[in-house]
């Protein structure tokens, strides 16, 4: 079997249950291998039920005892709850299983097992939910082990997943993974193993030595081919042709003078960066990195004049669709205030056929100088008569591969990129290896610092009470959840059935209040009436998923409260908050825990502290064990399967080392080994164009 070999060559994999493993974006067996736990299982020793207490809600734990009676289950609407009790060192402890009513003929009464789930407590009482049963003998051998714990998408089970992994490997017709896309001595030099290893360790582990070795030499490869392909792109950039020379313009000028706000002075420095590095006739590509609301978004308007007013066009491509409108309004205003001509065109995925087909025409013709869109910039419809700049915002949301093809629509455009991910200058610069850096390293003096509260779930109805006072004051909230509906498995809270709780509540409190939802399953029609009617005020309190994550701007908008705080990253969440803040008045961040856990606390307690990206990420690694860079990773960071820029700082660079000495000693990867590893970057690019959903 091989790499590009379809999911249905894996025994047991037929077309019906390969559609399953498609919506994990699992198509070959290469999907599948590269397709990574995002966490381990490690079992520990059982404890005493006697030992347990209400401060342990959310705990897993494994208790050993037994049940003196049979299992009792009883119907509540579509649910089958089982239910019993554990006799263990002396006491009992409740046990709850759902829909999971064969349990009850699987657990004999008076027989020892070792009962594993999660401790929840109710009021004053404890209970152990939705345990795995094993036999003592089972549960001494999983003892130390590292259990693979895989994302999972609807239909697509762990035990699927694993059965199809064994196949691979140790099937009869198993995958050959003999080739190794690193040259030997690269091997050697950085100390890694090998590819083969290292993907069977990652799945297969037999210890956490072999573990933390075979995931250190796929962040490598993830780091190495990543910087590869952004040092040929320099290349190719600095072998082409003079750029187009966007002078400086007056039009800039006016716009600076009809703002309602002046411009800091790391914005300005930045802007003048940008500014000179048009007017050059050396194509620029620089990268702009500031933290959340430093003001990122007006560089890249006075950019888009500036190309505008020396007769070339402008895009700027952004992950959303609702952010993508939001700039395009914006920049609108913008120049009308200035009192400007230009004419801006919207381009979406979203749009009817009329609407795509005239934002086409005043491309090509180049009737319109500025376009702002989605990923709908680069699809092969779109002509454009003289594309000089490129901005892409939010980085680290598209590949490498979709930035390039923005910018291969024109002939040598100026590229800028932004981004809001706190990355040191020092890793930024191999990160983004073939950009200039620059830092808005300061915020707006208009903006006040935003007041952050971590409570726990006890303290929701006096949020709820500073919510509605907030609103009879005129401003709006965000409430941020986990989830779009209600799951099982898992007792976070959820958009849809949230919004009619705190609509109620809030109600009892202010009659007529308005409380929507949103979420990224709606359609995109659906998403931007709710945004519209948010940004109007028509909507008080939005309930929605982490969609409004990325640039979202409601300046009326004064409280972000986000429920189950614990299943953010850090990251995440600091972006969430900056979606409050953007106005004058004072803002506030409430992060409510659903755990009571002493070190979830003591996580969240960080953005409690600080507002500030840089010192967010440096602190939440500190916290950070080894174990727990095979976690949930941080969102709003680069889309890395396995690295984390921050724990992987030293991989990061002595992966860039080895690009930069490669590419030294063969430039052009003529070299058998250079050919082998360019096939490969054409694989992962091929891969990414096929797969990724924006």
């Amino acid at each position: 079997m091989q790499e590009s070999s379809p999911i249905t060559a894996i025994k047991g994999i037929g077309p019906k249950s390969a559609l399953n493993f498609n919506k994990a974006g699992i198509y070959t067996a290469g999907d599948l291998i590269s397709y990574y736990p995002r966490t381990y299982d490690i079992c520990e020793d059982p404890v005493a039920a006697g030992g347990l207490t209400v401060f342990d809600d959310g705990r897993l734990v494994a208790v050993e005892g037994r049940i003196e009676r049979t299992l009792s289950v009883r119907y509540l609407r579509a649910f089958k709850i089982t239910t019993g009790k554990i006799f263990s060192g002396g006491v009992y402890l409740d046990v709850t299983w759902y829909n999971m009513p064969f349990i009850r003929s699987q657990v004999k009464p008076g027989v020892t097992y070792v009962f594993r789930g999660r401790i929840r407590a109710k009021g004053n009482k404890i209970f152990l939910q939705q345990p795995k049963v094993y036999d003592l003998y089972d549960y001494e051998q999983l003892k130390k082990t590292y259990q693979p714990v895989y994302p999972l998408v609807r239909g697509l089970t762990e035990n699927a997943l694993k059965k199809a992994l064994r196949e691979v490997f140790f099937g009869s017709d198993h995958l050959d993974l003999s080739e190794d896309y690193l040259p030997s001595d690269m091997l050697q030099e950085y100390d890694l193993i090998s590819r083969k290893d290292a993907v069977r360790g990652i799945h297969f582990p037999e210890g956490e030595e072999m573990l933390l070795k075979a995931r250190r030499r796929l962040v490598f490869e993830e780091f190495f081919f990543f910087i590869l392909m952004l040092k040929q792109m320099r290349e190719t950039r600095l072998r082409k042709d003079h750029a187009y020379q966007l002078l400086p313009a007056a039009q800039t000028r006016q716009v600076l003078d009809s703002l309602p706000y002046e411009l800091t002075g790391a914005q300005m420095r930045v802007w003048n960066e940008v500014s000179s590095d048009m007017a050059s006739d050396a194509v620029m590509a620089r990268l702009i990195q500031g933290d959340v609301g430093s003001g990122k978004t007006v560089i890249a308007f006075l950019a888009l004049i500036q190309c505008a007013a020396n007769g070339m066009q402008g895009a700027l491509m952004v992950p959303t669709e609702v952010l993508a409108r939001q700039h395009y309004e914006a920049f609108l205003n913008m120049c009308e205030t200035a009192r400007l001509p230009y004419e801006a065109v919207l381009l979406t995925g979203s749009l009817k056929a009329s609407e795509k087909r005239a934002a086409y025409e005043k491309l090509e013709s180049g009737s319109a100088p500025v376009v702002i869109g989605t990923h709908a910039l680069i699809t092969e419809k779109v002509e454009y008569r003289n594309l000089a700049l490129v901005i892409t915002d939010e980085q680290h949301r598209f590949g490498v591969n979709q930035r390039e093809t923005l910018e291969q629509k024109g002939k040598t455009p100026h590229t800028i990129v932004m981004s809001a991910t706190p990355i040191p200058r020092t890793l930024a610069v191999i990160l983004y290896g073939d950009l200039d850096v620059s830092v808005i390293d300061e915020m707006p003096a208009s903006r006040l610092p935003i007041k952050n509260a971590v409570v726990g779930a006890s303290w929701r109805p006096k949020a709820y009470q500073f919510i509605a006072k907030q609103v009879s004051m005129g401003h709006q909230a965000y409430v941020i959840c986990p989830m779009v509906e209600e799951s099982e498995e898992i007792e976070a809270e959820n958009v849809i059935d949230y919004a009619q709780t705190l609509q109620k509540s809030l109600q009892a409190m202010i009659p007529g209040i308005c409380v929507e939802y949103l979420h990224g399953r709606m359609k995109a029609a659906e998403k931007q009436s709710v945004m519209e009617r948010f940004s109007a005020n028509e909507i008080q309190v939005l309930v929605s998923t982490t969609v409004v994550e990325v640039g979202v701007n409601v300046p009326n908008a004064t409280v972000m409260m986000v429920e189950n705080a614990e299943r953010f990253g850090l990251a995440q969440l600091h972006q969430l908050r900056g979606r409050v803040g953007r106005g004058s008045a004072q803002s506030y961040c409430i992060f409510v825990y659903g755990i009571e856990n002493e070190a979830v606390k003591k996580r969240l307690d960080i953005l409690s502290s600080s507002n500030d990206g840089f010192e967010i990420a440096r602190k939440d690694l500190e916290l950070r064990g080894p174990g727990e860079l095979f976690g949930l990773r941080q969102s709003g960071e680069l889309n890395f399967q396995l690295a984390d820029i921050y724990a992987d700082a030293p991989v990061l660079q002595s992966a860039g080392d080895a690009a930069a000495k490669l590419l030294s000693e063969d430039p052009g990867l003529s070299s058998e080994c250079g050919q082998q590893i360019t096939h490969h970057m054409k694989m992962l690019a091929s891969s990414a164009g096929n797969h990724d959903v924006l």
